[in-house]
């Protein structure tokens, strides 16, 4: 219940303003090796351009913003803000379109520790990979892995991945 207060409170004060500019928003619950649950809301706003269109499919992005719970079995839990620009090769279809994603980008994290694992700062890359599959009214499901680590910036670099299911609805 704690954990889905915090993801309320912080899409309430995104205002309106923000949800206007974006194309979707992101829901997704993960779980890390370490098994810390994540709980992610995130915005997406299109690039609204696409490259090695063909048959087959196009290569398009998106910029994502995202708020992540971290819930912590063995430690106290904690949160991070995330910013990347994710690329997406969507294959051709009619009504069902599927496809995969990565990118790289920065978060931001409060405290330098996840679990058992030692973060060094609290400032992390954050990659990403997943696949899915995109309807035609918009929604998109799919699996993403994210590695989160400082690149060897700060010791220790101990870095954290998730796991997680998500689901995309747009605005």
């Amino acid at each position: 219940m704690k954990r889905l207060f915090c993801l309320a409170a912080f899409a309430a004060t995104l205002g309106y303003g923000a949800m206007a500019q974006a194309a979707g928003v992101e829901f997704s619950v993960g779980q890390t090796s370490d098994s810390t649950r994540a709980y992610r809301l995130g915005l997406q706003s299109n690039w609204d351009k696409s490259w090695l269109q063909s048959d087959v499919g196009r290569l398009t992005g998106y910029w994502s913003g995202a708020y992540t719970y971290w819930e912590g079995d063995k430690s106290p839990s904690n949160h991070s803000l995330s910013f990347s620009p994710v690329f997406v090769y969507e294959f051709s279809g009619a009504s069902i379109k599927p496809y995969i994603e990565a990118g790289i980008g920065v978060a931001l994290f409060a405290h330098t520790e996840v679990e058992d694992n030692k973060l060094g700062s609290a400032f992390l890359f954050e990659d990403r990979l997943g696949f899915g599959l995109r309807f035609a009214g918009g929604q998109e499901v799919g699996i993403r892995a994210t590695h989160y680590s400082n690149a060897g910036i700060r010791t220790p670099n101990e870095g954290i991945e998730s796991y997680a299911l998500h689901y995309t609805i747009p605005l």
